[in-house]
């Protein structure tokens, strides 16, 4: 039975390889006759790993708050990329950027200094209020870059026997799928079968102050990692003080308070932080997402030097981490946040966005949820409606998001919307909510 397996895939394998030179044909056949969606969908279920469950629909262009689809359908994007595309696609300020960069120097490596991370460096600590910044390319590396910062901090300075450093996390925390990352989850859907799991990493219930208290009283606890608005949980929103009252536990207790921002930072809340709300700073700062405006991956992980400087040479890095073109790109980023004001579009728009959607007359929202222009709906399901069908009859009707957790909708678009377009983008909500 396995040699007949293994002669079938081995034919398959050879049905599949090309020289070159037709792959090269095939390209320029498909410029003049561009893929259908279906053909798209195909492909890469035929070629890609199958750990996405995609809407089905395939992108070809974006501008603002809009993308377009290959057949020229146009949609409001109500997910900008999980919050990576706060300043609308294609920001011209932000091409510019990448344009200008890439044609003088892209990577050297941190073998050398460039003469754009200093400046990069110097840009968003001032900005935001910290030492060091620590630069690397996505958030999940940014979560495990302030875990290693945490338990350096933890035995350098705190004095917890070594490899005896604790971090506490919140249930329902979403940071990314590394071994890490997933060590900390409470969703099956990440976690089960890829254990054992990291050592050293306890959990407490969201937005439970005692439960916090309890936790972080133990001497061995270095740092308790949190999301000020959890997001993949389905945009839960904590109780007013929650934060404060977290920073107050860490402070007391001598517990550093890393912020998961990946999402909720860069004005998606109606602040530039989401820890803003209630003037809060934390020791670890995490940020990625539209650190870049969604034209590259970039992350950043800041701290004053009491932690940042307990790690030296040799001792975390990453080749591409603050690279000439990212650094360049997220200054560009950063700006457009400020020079546009987006932190204030996105909490006036969001509140009209929140009021308006309160309004739909209809059953299937239970509750509508979110700070600024980070939101969700919650829909009633029943047999023949879930999550999942109310987007594909959002796409159907011109704007795309997607659920979570079956019952949860999210909807945050580019941070640059209108109040015109947020009362189109509403009628188009309820119209697809009424014809179910």
């Amino acid at each position: 039975m396995l040699s007949k397996l293994h002669h079938s895939s081995t034919c398959l394998r050879r049905a599949l390889v090309r020289p070159l030179s037709t792959f090269s044909r095939q390209s320029q056949q498909a410029s003049n006759n561009p893929l259908t969606q279906e053909q798209i969908f195909e492909r890469e279920r035929l070629y890609g790993a199958h750990n996405y469950h995609p809407l089905p629909v395939a992108l070809t262009k974006g501008q603002g708050i809009f993308v377009w689809d290959v057949q020229g359908k146009k949609y409001f994007d109500f997910l900008s990329a999980y919050s990576s595309v706060n300043q609308g696609h294609c920001h011209p300020k932000l091409v510019r950027a990448l344009q200008k960069q890439a044609e003088r120097l892209t990577l050297t490596s941190r073998a050398f200094y460039n003469d754009v991370l200093g400046e990069y460096e110097e840009y968003i600590t001032r900005l935001l209020g910290y030492d060091k910044v620590l630069p690397m390319n996505t958030g999940v590396e940014g979560g495990e870059t302030a875990c290693k910062l945490a338990r350096k901090w933890a035995y350098k300075v705190k004095g917890i026997p070594k490899y005896k450093a604790k971090i506490i996390f919140a249930e329902g925390n979403f940071w990314g799928r590394t071994l890490s990352a997933i060590s900390t989850s409470t969703d099956p859907s990440s976690y089960d079968g890829f254990g054992p799991f990291m050592p050293g990493f306890q959990l407490v219930p969201y937005n439970d102050i005692a439960a916090l208290e309890n936790a972080v009283s133990d001497p061995e606890v270095a740092a308790f990692m949190v999301e000020p608005i959890q997001g993949e949980a389905g945009i839960v929103v904590p109780k007013d003080g929650y934060l404060q009252a977290v920073r107050e536990l860490c402070s007391r207790n001598n517990v550093l308070l890393i912020a998961d921002e990946v999402q909720t930072g860069l004005c998606r809340t109606g602040r530039m932080l989401a820890c803003d709300y209630e003037d809060v700073h934390p020791d670890i700062l995490l940020l990625g997402k539209a650190l870049s405006g969604g034209m590259y991956p970039v992350s950043a992980v800041l701290c004053n030097d009491s932690v940042m400087l307990t790690i030296q040479p040799g001792e975390h890095g990453s080749t591409y981490g603050g690279n000439p073109l990212a650094c360049c790109i997220a200054i560009a980023a950063l700006e457009v946040l400020v020079e546009e004001k987006l932190a204030e579009n996105a909490e006036r728009m969001g509140a009209i966005f929140r009021e308006e959607l309160a309004k739909v007359p209809s059953d299937l929202i239970v509750s509508v949820r979110g700070k600024g222009l980070m939101n969700a709906i919650v829909i009633q399901t029943t047999t023949d409606i879930d999550a999942w069908k109310v987007c594909l009859r959002l796409r159907d009707n011109g704007l795309l998001a997607k659920p979570t957790h079956g019952d949860i909708i999210r909807l945050a678009p580019p941070l640059t919307i209108t109040k015109e377009h947020i009362y189109e983008s509403v009628d188009i909500i309820r119209k697809t909510l009424l014809s179910l």
